[in-house]
């Protein structure tokens, strides 16, 4: 095989690896026993010094060396020349690269153009690297990733880089996540079995660092300067789900809204969203869930009213509904006959419509509306709850037109997308980046991260035109 003088380094890695696996090759003949994981370590680093001479090579190609340049119709004048290291899955590959500066701007900041052309992102990290360990992040802490890396070979970076490269990911992200998201949703294809879309929507803690109040008086020696105490705050999240004619859901997009964000902003972008795939199939019936909460209720009404979405039922969860009637029934039956009662209540609610009705008539002969128990009223909390939302609770209704009556996807995205990510053992957050990590995570528990990225990327990318 030849190889042309300018990839001599490429060539060097090359043959290292052939040498490589020669010596193993020799030292393998005989019967004896062989500790292969040191030959498969040896043969990963001469792999990744392959790759990181075939992107040396490549970066290199890119470089733009010329008096002046035009990006986005501004020029720039060449300044010089200098190393940098850009950042592969491999590792670091230095790359002596042309700068420039804008004209007629004294001080100006640098421009690197193998930078722009490729869209990498921060110093010098090429885009699929970037893309991998903000995937790393969204699923488990940076020292996890961190020493994954380690045990992998690949990603031979801090966790410091890997906390960094997944905030640059996220913050682009929420840039460009609008116009994206509305892209793929086109670019989607409602399955055609799908008769029904169920919105739902759900909240749930997070940890967040705030300042601590500062105590009266003198702060006391050796206190720190800037205290802080972690506090629990309500997140939001959903579900977008896809139905067929027996309520099984087909596909779930989820989301997530950190506390301080804007819930009405989010709950927009997710009407936005319903519409697009409404957009394909009219026929789809759109049922919205939440657990009751009034505030829940009325961000679903608001973002998604009749008028564009047609002929929309609004429901409570069929299960937070059996979770309000339990301690009712064991104040008003006691502990032999409370499981039975419920089981019927339970039964009879799916079956008629008039069965939420004769339930509150049920509560309220019960007498025991002002009973107390562990400075409770259970009996008085079910009669108010079934008064406020007993026009949502249509749940034979529902099951016969094939909607979903239980918010289950709704309960386990925020277990899977805030509780297993976010609420790790001394784990605090803060809006912005917090905002970053939930974003992604999201993204990739909704089956888009590889289409979103490939579009994400390609917001990064600027030609560099020579001038004249």
């Amino acid at each position: 095989m030849r190889v042309p003088v300018e990839h001599k380094g490429l060539a060097e890695s090359m043959q290292a690896l052939v040498d490589a696996t020669g010596a193993a090759s020799r030292s393998a003949r005989g019967g004896q026993a062989v500790h292969y994981a040191d030959t498969e370590r040896t043969i990963a680093e001469r792999t990744a010094a392959i790759e990181r001479a075939a992107h040396a090579e490549t970066l290199r190609a890119l470089d733009v060396d010329v008096p002046l340049i035009r990006v986005r119709g501004q020029l720039f004048a060449r300044l010089g020349r200098e190393a940098r290291a850009y950042h592969s899955m491999a590792g670091d590959v230095p790359v002596e690269r042309t700068v420039y500066r804008p004209v007629g701007v004294r001080n100006g900041p640098i421009l690197d153009p193998i930078v722009i052309r490729i869209g990498a992102y921060g110093r010098g990290w090429l885009p699929l690297t970037a893309q991998c360990m903000s995937h790393d992040v969204q699923r488990g802490p940076s020292r996890e990733a961190e020493d994954a890396a380690r045990q992998t070979g690949r990603f031979p970076y801090s966790r410091a880089s890997f906390e960094r490269v997944a905030h640059l990911v996220g913050e682009h992200w929420l840039q460009e996540h609008a116009d994206i998201e509305d892209q793929l949703t086109q670019e989607s294809e409602v399955p055609a079995q799908a008769v029904a879309m169920s919105v739902a929507l759900d909240r749930t803690t997070v940890p967040m660092e705030e300042p601590a109040k500062r105590p009266v008086g003198r702060p006391r020696k050796g206190a720190a300067k800037r205290s802080v105490e972690r506090n629990f705050r309500m997140a939001y999240c959903a579900t977008l789900t896809l139905h067929d004619a027996e309520g099984e859901s087909l596909h779930t997009l989820r989301y997530g809204c950190m506390p301080e964000s804007d819930p009405d902003l989010w709950c927009a972008q997710i009407a936005h969203e319903a519409y697009r795939l409404l957009e394909q199939r009219r026929d789809l019936k759109v049922k919205l869930l939440s657990d009751g909460a009034p505030e829940l209720c009325n961000l679903l009404q608001s973002h998604f009213p009749a008028t564009v979405f047609g002929n929309v039922e609004q429901g409570i969860d069929f299960w937070h509904v059996i979770e309000k009637l339990a301690p009712a029934a064991e104040l008003m039956f006691g502990h032999d006959r409370d499981k039975a009662e419920l089981h019927r209540w339970r039964t009879r609610l799916p079956c008629a419509n008039s069965a939420a009705d004769e339930l509150l008539d049920e509560l309220r002969s019960s007498g025991l509306e002002n009973k107390r128990r562990d400075s409770k009223q259970p009996v008085h909390e079910a009669i108010t709850y079934f008064e406020n939302h007993r026009a949502h609770m249509r749940f034979a209704r529902s099951l016969r037109l094939g909607l979903p009556i239980g918010s289950g996807n709704v309960e386990a995205t925020c277990k899977t997308l805030v509780g297993i990510r976010m609420k790790r053992a001394g784990s605090r957050w803060k809006t912005t980046t917090g905002e970053h990590i939930l974003r992604l995570r999201a993204l990739a528990l909704s089956d888009r991260w590889a289409p979103a990225m490939h579009k994400l990327h390609a917001t990064r990318r600027t030609a560099v035109r020579v001038a004249a």
